[in-house]
């Protein structure tokens, strides 16, 4: 079939609903690189601590320069200091503590100029993502994005953003698998780890999941439709209000 007849057969606008429906398989898998096995307690536990302790600092609960003692912590949440310290690492990592020599952990904060570095880079890695997974992803792992995507649209009225993020995660990891290049996957979850808590917080603002859910569903109608450019700006342009609704959270906290 010729292109042009394959583009007069399609439509100017299209949504999901224009997408037949079919058997939903298993959501492609990205190899998770800020956690290990879920089997291993400690470290599931450790993500459990990263999150909470990543949410105070970005609301300000825990001030910049505050002491993170790994005892302290450790007695606060009742588990032991292994989990606390796996938890501190990742933080570290992410830029919202800093480890100094001889004087433990302190809350830290990245200057304005390394946040707008993270989120650009950040933006640039999903619309790569996306624009590969509009040319290569298979029907299956389309029909799975799909499948995600629509959960998100339910949680979208719920008002959870705790639990939008959780799925939020999961579409996001689908369309690095679906750009068919590990390598390109696992530096785009590498970079959302440094970002994700300020990605998290702006869940909060008032109205932020349905346009969320809007941003992701541009995303996707131009990837069900092989389009790859369309499919990188709708992902970069996501990325960057991602970025504005963060400065919107952090001057509101």
């Amino acid at each position: 079939m010729s292109a042009s007849s394959t583009s007069r057969k399609r439509p100017d606008r299209m949504t999901l609903d224009d997408f037949p429906p079919g058997t939903l398989p298993a959501e492609p898998m990205v190899p998770r690189v800020d956690r290990a096995s879920p089997s291993v307690q400690k470290v599931t536990r450790a993500e459990e601590l990263r999150l909470q302790l990543a949410d105070e600092i970005v609301r300000g609960t825990l001030a910049p320069g505050a002491p993170l003692d790994e005892t302290d912590i450790a007695r606060r949440f009742s588990v032991s200091r292994t989990p606390v310290r796996e938890a501190l690492r990742q933080l570290v990592a992410s830029g919202l503590v800093e480890a100094r020599p001889h004087r433990g952990a302190v809350v830290a904060q990245p200057s304005i100029e390394r946040l707008t570095g993270m989120f650009e880079a950040m933006a640039e890695l999903e619309a790569l993502c996306a624009g590969l997974a509009a040319e290569r992803m298979s029907a299956a792992e389309r029909h799975g994005l799909e499948a995600i995507h629509e959960e998100l649209r339910v949680l979208s009225y719920a008002g959870n953003p705790d639990r939008f993020h959780e799925v939020n995660e999961r579409f996001h990891n689908a369309i690095y698998a679906g750009s068919q290049n590990g390598y390109i996957a696992e530096i785009t979850l590498a970079t959302r780890v440094r970002v994700q808590p300020f990605r998290r917080a702006q869940f909060r603002n008032l109205g932020r999941l349905a346009k969320s859910q809007a941003e992701h569903d541009r995303v996707v109608v131009a990837i069900m439709r092989g389009d790859k450019q369309g499919a990188a700006a709708a992902m970069r342009a996501h990325i960057e209000l991602v970025r504005g609704e963060y400065e919107i959270y952090a001057v509101s906290v």
